[in-house]
């Protein structure tokens, strides 16, 4: 079968790569192209955003975030916890500004994006245990930030969107915090590479099935691991979860991972949408300016949260 062409609102982040120059080996060089490419499809929220940063302090460890509150009535808003990407390697609250305010402004809630430790320096359980610390400290003291704790969901994309599901199922197993809902967006939940999608895709555009070696490495190490936590595809159960949003880009590497992990959703009862964005690449929430396809993509994601947020 052949493959459905490209969708042009991608050209967008094409160019945005071509303009940061190719990555190459050191994670240092890696992270310097990834903050270039950031900035290329950077777009600077509205001055009507209150945005200020801070840091959580939780289980001994301080965790950098950026809170954002749309313009809008006062009092305490729902919150929506971010987890940005960068394949558990690159990536921090400036390279995810776009998209964290973005999702603020689409859904009227406030939003705390999370500057997480990165592999290979901190590797996994790190990122994990900074994003519970977070979404653990905003159900309890979220009210100095105007957030109401009962209305919590998470979100994320790509290494992010493996965050939120993992997020999800550790809120289910540790009697709480409850969450609203799960936005997983382009998610790695840890499927093999031998999946359809891995071979289809491995040569990008974008994200490849070699750079997801060495992401997989630098975040596991040599060995797999068996934990969830890690790879959110080796749960025992994924009934009892939040309502799920499965989001994911037709012409991208890690696009069975989706697939699965909603398959998994729904097979063990829980409320789940699959949506699949046609033509599109890894990374489209990035082109949410670019056009009006990556727009509406992105505002499924908005209305999704806003929905389940109410």
């Amino acid at each position: 079968m052949a493959k459905t062409p490209m969708h042009p609102d991608m050209q967008f982040l094409i160019k945005a790569r071509d303009k940061a120059g190719a990555p190459v080996s050191t994670v240092a060089d890696y992270r310097r192209f990834w903050n270039a490419y950031a900035d290329a499809t950077a777009t600077p929220p509205p001055a009507s955003m209150e945005i200020h940063d801070r840091a959580i302090h939780q289980g001994g460890h301080a965790v950098p975030v950026r809170v954002y509150r749309p313009k809008g009535p006062s009092g305490a808003r729902a919150c929506v916890i971010y987890l940005h990407g960068g394949g558990f390697m690159l990536g921090d609250l400036d390279s995810s500004n776009t998209t964290a305010w973005g999702l603020a402004e689409g859904t009227g809630a406030v939003v705390v994006s999370v500057d997480y430790r990165l592999a290979p320096e901190h590797p996994f359980p790190a990122a994990f245990e900074d994003s519970w610390d977070v979404l653990r400290w905003v159900a309890r003291h979220g009210s100095e930030i105007g957030v109401d704790p009962r209305r919590i969901a998470v979100a994320g994309d790509s290494a992010g969107g493996n965050l939120s599901a993992v997020l999800a199922l550790a809120a289910r197993d540790q009697g709480g915090p409850a969450l609203r809902a799960q936005a997983v967006v382009y998610p790695w939940v840890g499927l093999p590479f031998t999946y359809p999608s891995y071979q289809e895709n491995a040569e990008g555009p974008g994200l490849t099935l070699e750079s997801m070696h060495k992401f997989r490495k630098a975040y596991l190490g040599a060995e797999d691991t068996g934990d969830a936590r890690a790879m959110p595809i080796n749960a025992k159960s994924f009934a009892g979860l939040p309502p799920a949003l499965v989001h994911t880009a037709e012409l991208d590497p890690i696009r069975d991972d989706g697939r699965v992990y909603a398959a998994r959703l729904a097979e063990a009862g829980s409320w789940v949408t699959y949506r699949e964005a046609r033509g599109m690449i890894h990374g489209f929430l990035r082109a949410r300016l670019a056009g009006a396809g990556a727009t509406a993509e992105f505002k499924v994601v908005t209305d999704f949260l806003k929905e389940h947020l109410v």
